[in-house]
């Protein structure tokens, strides 16, 4: 595979859902661009979009994080870094020395509670409340971010409904109880450069349905095409990256395409970026649009069957996680 400098990805005009009431012409050529974007690439550039945060805003909130003295970061690390923490989903988790994926984060879900709907013995709680350190400055300002992201994600899956030829409510069972993620994700500098490490993040594609991706100027993120060459998709002023996960591919019977991408290093530079991932609830279960009475995944087990592949949750054992409560239990339509 090489790597090719032309930039191909489609830029993608939301201006429109600024509008309190956007025509139903200016809505449908939105959904025909996202369609034709995943479509191909499964990647896209959103400029003009209705949140009111600026580049600058977002990575305040980042910088401000990841400049806590270490002591205070760790007060809300996951149980999985220390042991004496009782949170195991949400907080931060710091950089694993000698890791292909050098990265801290920290990990922000709703902030209203969600709730609890499966064994409580698991390891895992992907329901539990947000944690934050008394000194984190930002904490009102992440929730807003959140909850716009979490609005703009909406409005993305109702054009994506419309682009499978569904309504536009078709998702909206996907927006009861989400369990979406707001990431504030700093990777250090290598310090020496390393040629070794030419990569921060390694290839992957993103597990679940939609994210929304806040890059800083170092850039570095690269997308693979379809002929096997990692296209550059460096920061655009004023954009969100937008991708399609894999369960999304399924639901949308593989028309769109859940895309493998990767972060080169910048020798000697620090890297920030902020990820949301759009996320159904831990029991919705989501089925594709060409098998509507099929079984479908819960969703909660499907994160749970994937998270022993991030490098934040190595020591996940699926084979010892509790099942989930079965879906009547726990009142969800079948």
């Amino acid at each position: 595979m090489s790597t090719s400098p032309t930039l191909s990805l489609p830029l993608i005009d939301l201006t429109p859902l600024s509008s309190p009431n956007p025509t139903t012409e200016a809505l449908a050529a939105i959904s025909q661009s996202l369609s034709t974007a995943f479509s191909t690439t499964g990647f896209a550039y959103l400029v003009n979009t209705p949140l009111s945060f600026t580049h600058a805003d977002i990575f305040f909130l980042a910088h401000e994080f990841f400049s806590l003295p270490e002591a205070e970061k760790s007060s809300v690390a996951k149980k999985t870094f220390i042991p004496q923490n009782v949170n195991t989903y949400r907080g931060f988790f710091p950089a694993q020395a000698g890791s292909d994926n050098l990265k801290e984060g920290f990990e922000i879900g709703p902030k209203v509670s969600l709730p609890q709907i499966f064994d409580p013995r698991a390891k895992f709680n992907l329901t539990e409340a947000n944690v934050w350190s008394e000194d984190y400055r930002c904490r009102d300002g992440a929730e807003q971010l959140y909850s716009e992201l979490q609005e703009l994600s909406s409005k993305l899956l109702s054009l994506l409904a419309m682009a499978l030829g569904k309504g536009a409510s078709y998702f909206d069972g996907y927006l009861d109880n989400s369990m979406s993620t707001l990431r504030l994700l700093h990777y250090p500098a290598i310090t020496p450069p390393s040629p070794q490490q030419e990569l921060c993040c390694t290839p992957h594609t993103d597990s679940g349905i939609l994210t929304l991706l806040h890059q800083d100027q170092t850039g570095g993120l690269e997308v693979l095409s379809t002929s096997d060459v990692w296209i550059p998709a460096p920061y655009v002023p004023g954009s969100i990256v937008v991708n399609i996960g894999d369960l999304m591919s399924q639901v949308s019977g593989g028309k769109f395409k859940a895309t493998y991408h990767r972060v080169r290093s910048s020798p000697g530079k620090s890297r920030y970026s902020v990820p949301f991932f759009f996320e159904p609830g831990a029991g919705c279960v989501v089925r594709s649009v060409d098998d509507e009475a099929g079984e479908g995944v819960l969703y909660g087990k499907h994160v749970l069957e994937k998270m022993s592949g991030w490098v934040e949750f190595q020591d996940v054992d699926v084979e010892k996680e509790p099942v989930f409560e079965t879906v009547e239990e726990i009142g969800v339509a079948a």
